[in-house]
């Protein structure tokens, strides 16, 4: 492909080099660095003018260095005179402060009611940081919300890891057929909809109260899970309470087995070793965030490579071509 060049942020070197071998191409030259401030400096070794350039960065790991790297890596292409900067961002940095959710409640005093109306949409910020910067485009996938794709004026293609996940299932679950698919909260139901009907199989949700952020206080099972393989599907787990307890809840309901399938796994905190002292069967996540050290702690989890869909999807944005063939198939 003429007129490309790929560069790589530092959060996820592996999964760059990955698309850039399925695109035929070598990593962009670019050196990242600290001054001794803790100031990011970026600089791109190679010409980018006329180029149609992408930089692929995920929001993991030191999250707010690595956001901040992004903007001056996009700011440096574009004012190098790139004809286009498209930011691939296979895990949304601050997806999940996407709306004004927090409410007052009857026991709350008129301080803590007050500060509820002043919780920030953090993920609109992050979108106007990108635009400011210069990207033209945003690619990314599972998205925490869809709404965040209405806070940019830019395009954003929201790529989905179901078919990978179809893909998977279908692969290694033997008892797929006889599996029920189970949304661990009211949000997910949507996701695990699609999931059950491409399957043709049944689907069930758990409807959870929280005390506060990152802790459940209670569950309510709304499905018939009894002699079934149950298979927990999210956009992403972080400290891993909810899906542990969920797997609780579905153990005790009468599933014969437990899986849990995930976007993003975040897995912070206490998450895995509470995925060890859980009973699933297999923790299965995509690599949009690095998985490696993770896995040498936890033998459960398991990754679905889904840098063929980011590359196919480059691919296609760089021809003038339709993405939407990516919401349903698998590239090859």
């Amino acid at each position: 492909m003429p007129n490309i060049v790929l560069f790589s942020g530092s959060s996820h070197q592996d999964l760059s080099q990955k698309v850039a071998e399925r695109l035929g191409l070598e990593l962009g030259k670019v050196v990242t660095k600290k001054f001794s401030n803790q100031e990011t400096s970026v600089e791109i070794g190679e010409s980018v003018r006329g180029e149609d350039v992408y930089i692929v960065q995920s929001g993991c790991g030191e999250i707010n260095d690595n956001l901040m790297e992004l903007l001056i890596m996009i700011n440096a292409c574009k004012i190098a005179s790139s004809s286009r900067v498209t930011a691939v961002i296979p895990c949304f940095p601050y997806a999940r402060q996407d709306k004004k959710d927090k409410r007052p409640t009857p026991t709350n005093s008129h301080a803590e009611a007050n500060a509820y109306s002043r919780a920030p949409i953090s993920a609109k910020l992050v979108a106007n940081m990108l635009s400011v910067a210069g990207a033209d485009h945003i690619i990314t996938m599972d998205l925490h919300a869809s709404q965040i794709q209405g806070f940019f004026d830019i395009p954003v293609d929201n790529l989905y890891a179901e078919p990978a996940v179809l893909q998977w299932i279908r692969e290694n679950i033997p008892e797929w057929k006889n599996c029920i698919i189970v949304s661990p909260d009211a949000g997910g139901a949507k996701r695990v909809t699609s999931i059950a009907d491409r399957l043709n199989v049944e689907f069930a949700l758990i409807h959870k109260e929280r005390k506060k952020a990152n802790e459940v206080d209670r569950m309510v099972l709304v499905g018939d899970v009894k002699d079934r393989v149950a298979i927990l599907v999210d956009d992403m787990a972080d400290t891993c309470g909810t899906i542990c307890h969920a797997a609780d809840k579905l153990l005790s309901a009468g599933a014969t087995k437990v899986y849990a399938i995930l976007t993003h796994g975040i897995f912070s905190g206490p998450a895995i070793s509470r995925i060890n002292n859980a009973a699933f069967e297999a923790v299965v996540v995509t690599n949009t965030i690095p998985q490696e050290d993770k896995m040498k702690h936890c033998s459960k989890i398991q990754v679905i490579d889904i840098s063929m869909i980011l590359a196919e999807a480059i691919r296609r944005t760089h021809n003038g071509e339709s993405v939407s063939y990516l919401f349903s198939h698998v590239p090859l």
